[in-house]
């Protein structure tokens, strides 16, 4: 198709998109607009003669996302003392929520709530359909009749169907829990049968429709065109052992020969569209009460990372706070940062957050919330400290008659709060922020030392959805020769695919700090060893304030199975790399950075060698060393290897089936440690970076070439033997240990049977 990229047409539609992600064409023989992507040079690459000119970017929003202009910056500081944990009573208040029609509303935020993207209006549809007949009549097409209307809707519940089924059988998103919980799947029979049903009755209903071949549709709208051109490639995943074979459910679909049955297609990029540089222009009024009839506390959430869409008002002092969901979705609700004004000191206030949605959390074993007071930074230096009494998370139905957990449940953090000063600014947060804008001065210093630039190459890996830049770090000494570099190996590590995660950007940074350091171990490490470092996979829903999702409403760290670059590009591009690295170095270890709601520690995720005897066992080896140096805050006893279904698209699995033993999630509480000296205490922004210069310093110890490595690899092989040897005897006594227990329940409840008798 030969196309034109003159076109006044498409040179307008183009700067009316306000997005740098696509570029509108005009074809030369029709002269309809075709939007596509842009060329990867173009997007993606960064010149090597200006690389030391890569500009920091301002952070690109969602068209409809309102941004205050003031940049949030928080104060760096480090307790005296490790903060301890909350000491629960078991009395806590737990108040169930009130709801806003018992309060006043005092802040309401949802960029996403004047649009409904699950379902289309009536008027929406009857506006499609409208939409579809005019097109129809600019390209001669006759009229739509009844028939076909029947028939346009039940092919495009037919796509939904089978839409709904690819993705259930690919098992791409588990939204609410952390990367690797060991959560079985739900795939209910039951659910299989309603569907394959439904296949049924839509196709036989096609049937008694569809007389002929339906011609193709000239539709003039550059979303909705069958064109190869632009329209999204349908997702192909690598074959996996868990695969799920749908065919003989389709099967069972049985349409006329001379109907073509509709194309699975992928969860739609749709409904984000665009983004511009502080989002939204106009910047709306999300404090209903003005100051003459209020004098409360004012809540702001609308800055980068911010989180929170409700505050209302039920007394002067009792506020019920609601989360904003991962734009996109209706999922996902358990990270907040957010604003306080108009403070007053001696005075207890309770908040309660009541939509959060995971069924646990560290809030129970001790965790308690995060606070910023302006005043503090200014007079003491003060940043982010612990904070809260009377903690509890619960699930707000928890009186109901059923005691099994319902997708649709929800769960409430409640605490108090006392604040300092008078007419503070406050901020509120889950976990220490780090937000794109925080990353991006980080690596401009790096990149503006004139030492650190000489073996620091900053590039950008892709761009987003939105059009934030997704950088890369090379970090390795300067070689004389090719050949000289070949024989280095590589080491990968990335974090933040996962937005709310912060202790992984910590981890990162303390990381990136040892190895771009002045040290001897640093520079060994630098001789030694090829990083490539990727700080933020995910900058839009860093930026956004999500959880857990990116832009598309999908889970990131689900799709490294998948080859669409257009709706994934990190995920893309880090797999890309990946494989370029295994063909032109060896990669010795992937490392992917996450955080933990329910879990004390650190800890790792690996893959194990059950088919491979030669490698048995050797994947552990590199945490266990990880443990050795940093036995207060890692946990090898924490570590699992198992290679789990639900987890098949994660970056872990899908870099260890390329053939990488050492291919690891490592995962850091939100909370804190239970061993040695620092049981009981919570971790600081300080233990996160210790944590990332201790997986350096771990890496030198493991990739060590001197004559000792042999017997010191002997020696920590049979120390893991031991320790699994023990796991599995522990393992069996606590199974026997139950087992007795229900043997004297019974053994009890037949006494009571036969003599009538309770037994005392």
């Amino acid at each position: 198709m030969a196309m034109s990229s003159t076109g006044f047409l498409g040179n307008f539609l183009s700067k009316g998109l306000k997005t740098n992600q696509l570029e509108v064409n005009t074809d030369e023989k029709t002269l309809r607009p075709i939007a596509r992507l842009k060329e990867p040079r173009d997007l993606f690459a960064l010149p090597k003669d200006k690389d030391h000119d890569c500009s920091q970017q301002a952070p690109r929003w969602p068209i409809e996302c309102q941004v205050i202009e003031e940049r949030i910056v928080h104060i760096p500081y480090v307790p005296a003392q490790p903060e301890p944990y909350n000491q629960p009573s078991g009395h806590e208040l737990k108040p169930r929520p009130v709801g806003e029609e018992n309060g006043v509303i005092v802040f309401n935020y949802n960029p996403v709530s004047a649009v409904n993207y699950k379902k289309k209006s009536k008027a929406q549809n009857s506006s499609s359909d409208s939409d579809i007949s005019s097109s129809e009549s600019r390209g001669s097409s006759p009229d739509r009749s009844t028939p076909d209307r029947r028939k346009l809707k039940l092919k495009n519940s037919f796509t939904k169907l089978l839409a709904s089924m690819e993705r259930r059988s690919s098992s791409n998103s588990y939204d609410e829990y952390d990367e690797d919980d060991d959560e079985n799947d739900n795939d209910d029979a039951d659910d299989d049968n309603d569907e394959e049903n439904e296949v049924k009755d839509i196709a036989k209903t096609l049937t008694n429709v569809i007389e002929e071949k339906a011609e193709d549709d000239d539709i003039d709208d550059i979303w909705a065109s069958k064109s190869p051109e632009y329209q999204p490639a349908t997702p192909t995943y690598i074959k996996s052992q868990f695969g799920k074979d749908l065919t003989a459910i389709k099967g069972k679909a049985k349409f006329p020969e001379d109907v073509p049955l509709p194309s699975i297609p992928t969860r739609p990029i749709a409904p984000f569209s665009r983004s511009a540089v502080g989002g939204s222009k106009i910047l709306m009024n999300c404090h209903p009460c003005s100051a003459e009839e209020y004098d409360g506390l004012e809540f702001e959430s609308r800055f980068e990372s911010g989180n929170l869409a409700k505050a209302v008002m039920i007394t002067q002092t009792y506020y019920e706070l609601h989360l904003r969901s991962d734009l996109y979705t209706s999922r996902s609700k358990q990270w907040f940062y957010f604003r306080v004004r108009r403070t007053r000191k001696n005075v207890i206030y309770r908040f309660s957050i009541v939509n959060l949605v995971k069924s646990d959390s560290l809030y129970n074993d001790g965790m308690r919330p995060l606070m910023y007071s302006t005043i503090s930074a200014k007079q003491i230096n003060e940043g982010w400290r612990r904070c809260g009494t009377n903690i509890a998370y619960y699930r707000n139905d928890d009186d109901t008659p059923s005691e099994e957990e319902d997708e649709n449940s929800s769960y409430t953090l409640t605490f108090n709060i006392e604040f300092k000063h008078d007419n503070d600014t406050v901020y509120f947060a889950h976990s220490y922020p780090y937000t794109y804008s925080d990353l991006q001065d980080y690596l401009m210093t790096i990149q503006k030392d004139p030492v650190k630039s000489k073996f620091c190459k900053l590039r950008l890996l892709c761009r987003s959805l939105a059009g934030n830049n997704v950088y890369y770090l090379t970090v390795t000494a300067p070689v004389a020769d090719e050949e000289a570099m070949r024989k280095k190996k590589a080491i990968v590590v990335s974090a933040r695919v996962h937005p709310s995660e912060t202790p992984a950007s910590w981890m990162m940074k303390g990381l990136m700090d040892f190895i771009t350091g002045d040290t001897l171990a640093a520079k060994r490490l630098r001789h030694r060893f090829i990083f490539k470092l990727i700080p933020m996979l995910n900058p839009d829903g860093v930026i956004v304030g999500n959880t857990r999702n990116s832009l598309t409403g999908k889970d990131l760290n689900r799709q490294y199975r998948t080859v669409i670059r257009e709706t994934y590009p990190s995920i893309w591009y880090t797999k890309a790399m990946v494989k370029r690295l295994i063909d032109e170095y060896k990669v010795v270890l992937y490392c992917d950075m996450h955080a933990h709601s329910r879990k004390h520690n650190i800890f790792v995720y690996g893959c194990e060698n059950k088919r491979n005897p030669e490698k048995k066992l050797t994947e552990q080896v590199f945490p266990l060393m990880l443990h050795k140096n940093v036995a207060d805050k890692f946990s090898f006893e924490s570590c699992k290897f198992k290679v789990q279904r639900s987890k098949e698209g994660t970056g872990r699995i899908v870099v260890w089936m390329l053939g990488i033993t050492n291919s690891y999630t490592i995962e850091a509480s939100f909370g804190g440690s239970s061993l040695g000296s620092r049981k009981g205490t919570h971790f600081h922004t300080a233990d996160y970076e210790h944590m990332g210069k201790a997986f350096c310093e771990t890496l030198l110890d493991y990739g060590d070439d001197t004559p000792n490595k042999v017997k010191r690899m002997t020696r920590h092989m049979k120390q893991i033997k031991r320790i699994r040897k023990r796991e599995k005897r522990e393992k069996k006594a606590l199974k026997l240990k139950k087992m007795a227990e229900q043997g004297c329940i019974i053994a009890e409840k037949l006494e009571v049977k036969r003599t009538g008798k309770s037994v005392s």
